[in-house]
């Protein structure tokens, strides 16, 4: 007999996302991994040689495999997160419960009184969480400067691919007033307007407060957005946009959380392309991502590329064809050149994501990869198509025949649906967000994630579940492009084993076999057996991570 500790967990069952072995009693673990699964007496032949202990903590419960969030921002997030609160609904911050804000008159009230309470004059105001569609109304450089046009005002929305800010914060950016870069907003005059959007507005927008932006995340940020996960399900999270505010500080901060034993999910880092290149120059970069996956561990992987084909779907920055948004715009463009942009990332036989709203962005998406497999054939190179929210049925098989992955944000389904029947996209890309069918019956391999926190949804995937299979939107009655909907499996499929795959670690994560890390998550009641509407409502336990348990916690 081997002096090695073996521990098994019973269970009322275990969902094994092996569709050899779907269902069974309980599983055995060995450092950390999966050893075997079945009965106590199924598995005698391995329990006979090691000393074990039986846990039957979850012998009422329902064990299944650790969920992944398998599209998130969570250490550029964190630093988010601990400013100053201006979003519509309640949500949970670095310091407690957090409470909405209803709409753009009174974030203006309410920042005035932030602005009466401080009494350095020069210091800035940062905020975050403002939704142009849920809060109704507009913010530009004239509504900010009614607060103070002397003390710099900065406005994060929700997700950062806008900036807000007021005169004083122009000058302290030093946005150049004669620019012409189209994500430098002016007024019909030709005044700057303060809006600076996307990847490389932002970026100048927060060049002179990126410090204090960073300062509130860190190694307790991440712990607190682990918390979170914690209580959620989840066991894995991918992280989509590594080193596109502080690169240094990100790599140190999440080595040193995912190394302490108590941290309770492991972390995917994906490099942002653009900003990759930026720093290191293109070849560089491809030699520093190969550097990175040298540093990996059992919680820490650097795996893919990212990049962006258009904006933010809930800030309406959505690529869209015709007839294009209800007041006849079309959306915001993402990384120029995408094509020489992502060949040599392509070419070095690295996994690639773009994130892609609208359905134009999505054909301009398909282009590239068409493109680079003109250039580059490559067989299993799981291009991932990110968010994949107002798509078509042809691009659904597009994106089959050319081999390509998607992860989708089926949260939008409830959360976003209604509303953008009537702000920008109109009844029938809003309905259709979230074509899970459409991918289903064409056969692309799909995973189901968040973006959390920075889309106003929580990150909850029993949520996502519910919504893939019910498509109920925010009413609680309205059922959206029904066809579009899949079954209980599939969409637990989606943010297990089938996210793990997308993500390229289906070979450690996503499913409970023999020599997977023993990851699991533990609800108290089974989602194949209760109604679909009630799925989101079941209570999750907490989580089991390379064996260890990790008790939720409330906030």
């Amino acid at each position: 007999m081997s002096n090695k500790q073996v521990t098994v967990y019973t269970a009322k069952k275990v969902y094994t996302m092996d569709p050899g072995r779907p269902a069974v009693d309980a599983v055995a673990i060995l450092d950390g991994r999966v050893l075997s699964t079945g009965s106590i007496e199924s598995m005698e032949p391995w329990l006979s040689r090691y000393d074990v202990t039986i846990d039957d903590s979850f012998k009422d419960r329902i064990i299944m495999p650790g969920f992944i969030e398998a599209h998130s921002h969570c250490w550029m997030s964190a630093g988010f997160m601990a400013l100053e609160f201006i979003g519509p609904i309640k949500w949970p911050g670095r310091y407690g419960m957090q409470q909405p804000i209803k709409d753009v008159a009174s974030i203006i009230e309410h920042l005035k009184e932030v602005d009466r309470k401080e009494a350095d004059p020069n210091k800035p105001i940062i905020a975050w969480g403002y939704d142009a569609a849920k809060q109704d109304g507009a913010l530009d450089r004239d509504i900010l400067d009614q607060i103070s046009s002397t003390r710099p005002i900065y406005i994060l929305a929700w997700a950062p691919h806008f900036a807000y800010t007021n005169s004083a914060a122009l000058a302290m950016s030093k946005i150049p007033a004669d620019s012409s870069d189209p994500h430098i907003q002016k007024y019909a005059d030709g005044r700057l307007n303060g809006v600076l959007a996307e990847a490389s507005g932002v970026q100048m927008a927060l060049a002179p407060i990126l410090g204090e932006v960073v300062a509130g995340g860190g190694v307790n940020g991440l712990h607190f957005m682990a918390s979170i996960a914690n209580r959620s399900g989840i066991t894995t999270i991918a992280d989509l946009l590594y080193g596109s505010l502080d690169e240094k500080s990100e790599l140190a901060d999440h080595i040193a959380a995912t190394e302490n034993p108590d941290f309770p999910v492991r972390m995917r880092l994906t490099p942002y392309g653009a900003a990759m290149a930026k720093s290191h120059g293109v070849e560089g970069a491809i030699e520093e991502i190969k550097r990175l996956q040298t540093m990996e561990s059992d919680k820490f992987f650097i795996r893919g590329v990212k990049f962006f084909s258009d904006g933010s779907y809930p800030l309406q920055g959505s690529l869209v064809g015709f007839p294009g948004y209800l007041d006849g715009s079309q959306g915001q463009e993402g990384d120029p050149d995408l094509i020489e942009l992502m060949k040599p990332y392509w070419k070095a036989g690295m996994q690639l994501h773009c994130h892609a709203n609208g359905d134009h962005a999505t054909d301009i998406t398909l282009n590239a990869l068409a493109a680079l497999q003109r250039i580059q054939p490559r067989f299993d190179h799981r291009f991932a198509i990110e968010h994949y929210s107002m798509t078509t049925p042809m691009q659904a098989r597009r994106l089959k025949s050319l081999g390509g992955v998607a992860s989708v944000n089926a949260y939008f389904i409830h959360h976003r649906s209604l509303l953008h029947r009537t702000h920008a996209y109109g009844p029938d890309r809003a309905e259709t967000v979230a074509r899970l069918g459409s991918l289903e019956r064409e056969g692309v391999p799909f995973a189901m994630h968040s973006d959390y926190p920075q889309v106003v949804v929580p990150m909850q995937p029993l949520s996502a579940v519910s919504g893939a299979v019910t498509r109920i939107a925010e009413d609680g009655e309205t059922v959206i492009a029904p066809h579009e909907a899949i079954g209980v499996d599939r969409a637990l499929r989606a943010v297990t084993i089938d996210a793990a795959y997308v993500l390229g670690l289906e070979d450690k994560i996503g499913s409970i076999e023999q020599g997977k890390f023993a990851d699991f998550t533990i609800l108290d009641e089974d989602p194949y057996a209760i109604d679909a509407k009630q799925i989101e409502n079941i209570n999750v336990w907490g989580t089991v991570m390379g064996g260890k348990k990790f008790k939720a916690e409330e906030i």
